[in-house]
C-alpha cells in the first residue's frame, strides 16, 4: 500500500518549527509495511489543503495529515475535511469526555472554546487522543475495495505518535491486510558508497524478488538495508539470515555491525557486552563525541567522562601532552594525538580512551595540513592505536566523519581486528 503525508503549518513554511514529524511518520509507516511515496508540507489554507488532499488521494491509498486540529480561527483543517468529505460537524461525546479529562488533569475547567475540541465530522471515526485535546480523525474514501483512507493527527510530535503507534497502525493493517515487513540493518566503514556497489553487484543482483537493498550513505560510513517483504515475519526472518553469510564471504571485512541505527549504538552495544569503560579527548570534534554518546540512555554504564582540549594549554596542563610535543610536531600530529589519548585514559582511570585532534575548517589549513587533516586514537589499558583521516567537506561533515570513523575504529580494537 502507499501512502502520502501532508504536514500542515505556516509555522513549518518559514522555519520556525522543524518538521520532525514527517521523519517519524515515515519511519513508522515504512516499519509497518507501507511506502511512503511523497511528503508535504503546506500552510494553513483551505486551498492548499483541498487541492494537496486531491492530488495525493490520485496516487496512495493512505494520505495522513498533521496539524490545524485546534480550537482557534487559524485552526482549519477539521473544517476543511469536513467540507471535502461532504458532511457536517458534530459534538461527539467520546470526544467531549477525553477533553474534560484532559483540562481537568490540568486544573483547568471546560470552556466554550476549549469544547470545540470535541466537534468531528459525522463521517469519521473518532480516534481517541489520551495525550491531548486535538482529536485523531480516520476517514474511509468510497470508490475502491479496500476504500482508500484518510486520517487526521494532531500536529503535536507525541501526541501524533502515540496515535500512530496505538490507533493508526493497527488499524491500516488490519484495514489493508498488510504483508508483512523485516529490516536488517548492517554498518559499513572503511569503503566509499560506490565502491562498495561495485563490490557486492554480482550478490545484490541475485537477491530474490521480495527482497530489497538500500545503500544509506553519512559520512565516515554506509549503512546498507535489507527490506524483505511476504506474508510471515519468521520466515522472512530466516530468508535474510540465510542471504548474509554470502554477502560477509563479499564485503566481510568492512562491516562493523548489525542492526544498528548508528555507531554510537553499536558502541553502546560493544562496551556493554565486554563490560569495559570508555573516556574521550577531543579537540577538532568539540565534545561532539561525548555528546553522541551520552545522548543514548544508559551511556553511564560505560562512559565516564570526557575532556574538549580545545586549546594547546588545556592538552598540556589537563591531558599531560608534552610541551616539547606541541613545539616539534604540533597540535595536528600522531605524536599529539597518542599522548591526548594515554592522558585521558590514564587520568580517567577506564578500559579505553579516543582522541581527536585536527583541523575542521573552513579556515586554520596549511599546505602541508589542509583542512580536513584529522588524527584519532584509540587507547587500550596496553596498546594505543593512531589513524590519519583527509575529510572533505564542510566544518559540520568533517566533524560527522571523524567520529563515526573513530567509533569504527573503537568497535575494531575491542574485537581485536585492527593492526596496530
Amino acid at each position: 500500500m502507499k501512502a502520502t503525508l501532508i504536514n500542515i503549518g505556516d509555522e513549518l513554511l518559514i522555519g520556525q518549527v522543524i518538521n520532525t514529524n514527517a521523519a517519524q511518520m515515515s519511519r513508522m509507516m515504512n516499519a509497518g509495511g507501507f511506502d511512503v511515496v511523497g511528503v508535504y508540507t503546506i500552510g494553513d489554507r483551505a486551498d492548499a489543503i483541498r487541492d494537496t488532499l486531491d492530488s495525493c488521494l490520485k496516487i496512495s491509498d493512505i494520505v495522513l495529515v498533521t496539524g490545524g486540529l485546534g480550537p482557534t480561527k487559524d485552526d482549519i483543517t477539521k473544517k476543511v475535511l469536513c467540507d471535502f468529505f461532504h458532511s457536517e460537524l458534530y459534538e461527539n461525546g467520546e470526544a467531549l469526555e477525553n477533553v474534560k479529562r484532559r483540562l481537568a488533569a490540568h486544573g483547568r475547567e471546560l470552556t466554550p472554546i476549549n469544547r470545540l475540541q470535541a466537534w468531528i465530522p459525522r463521517c469519521c471515526t473518532f480516534l481517541n487522543n489520551p495525550l491531548g485535546t486535538a482529536p485523531g480523525m480516520w476517514f474511509e474514501v468510497p470508490g475502491s475495495q479496500p476504500a482508500s483512507v484518510v486520517v487526521s493527527l494532531p500536529g503535536v510530535p507525541f501526541e501524533m505518535a502515540n496515535l500512530m503507534e496505538t490507533e493508526v497502525i493497527p488499524r491500516l493493517r488490519s484495514h489493508f491486510r498488510q504483508q508483512a515487513i523485516f529490516h536488517k540493518n548492517l554498518l559499513v566503514q572503511g569503503i566509499g558508497e560506490s565502491f562498495l556497489s561495485d563490490l557486492i553487484e554480482p550478490w545484490e543482483r541475485a537477491l530474490p524478488e521480495n527482497v530489497r537493498l538500500a545503500y544509506l550513505p553519512q559520512p565516515g560510513l554506509t549503512k546498507l538495508r535489507l527490506t524483505a517483504r511476504g506474508s510471515e515475519s519468521d520466515h522472512l526472518q530466516q530468508q535474510v539470515s540465510e542471504l548474509l553469510p554470502s554477502l560477509y564471504s563479499i564485503a566481510g571485512p568492512y562491516i562493523v555491525g548489525e542492526d544498528r541505527e548508528s555507531m554510537p549504538e553499536l558502541v553502546a552495544e560493544v562496551m556493554r557486552a565486554c563490560g569495559k569503560t570508555l573516556s574521550t579527548a577531543e579537540s577538532c570534534t568539540g565534545g561532539m563525541l561525548a555528546a553522541k554518546l551520552t545522548a543514548l540512555a544508559g551511556a553511564s554504564e560505560y562512559f565516564s567522562g570526557g575532556v574538549v582540549s580545545y586549546s594547546n594549554d588545556v592538552k598540556e596542563n589537563v591531558l599531560g601532552v608534552r610541551h616539547e610535543t606541541l613545539e616539534q610536531w604540533g597540535a595536528v600530529s600522531e605524536q599529539t594525538v597518542r599522548e591526548m589519548v594515554c592522558g585521558v585514559r590514564e587520568r580517567l582511570d577506564t578500559d579505553y580512551a579516543l582522541a581527536t585532534t585536527g583541523i575542521a575548517g573552513p579556515g586554520g589549513g596549511t599546505p602541508e595540513k589542509p583542512v580536513g587533516t584529522v588524527w584519532i586514537a584509540v587507547a587500550s589499558r596496553s596498546q594505543v592505536f593512531a589513524r590519519k583521516l583527509q575529510c572533505p567537506g564542510k566544518r559540520a561533515q568533517v566533524v560527522d566523519r571523524t567520529c563515526n570513523e573513530l567509533f569504527g575504529l573503537l568497535v575494531r580494537v575491542v574485537h581485536g581486528k585492527v593492526e596496530k
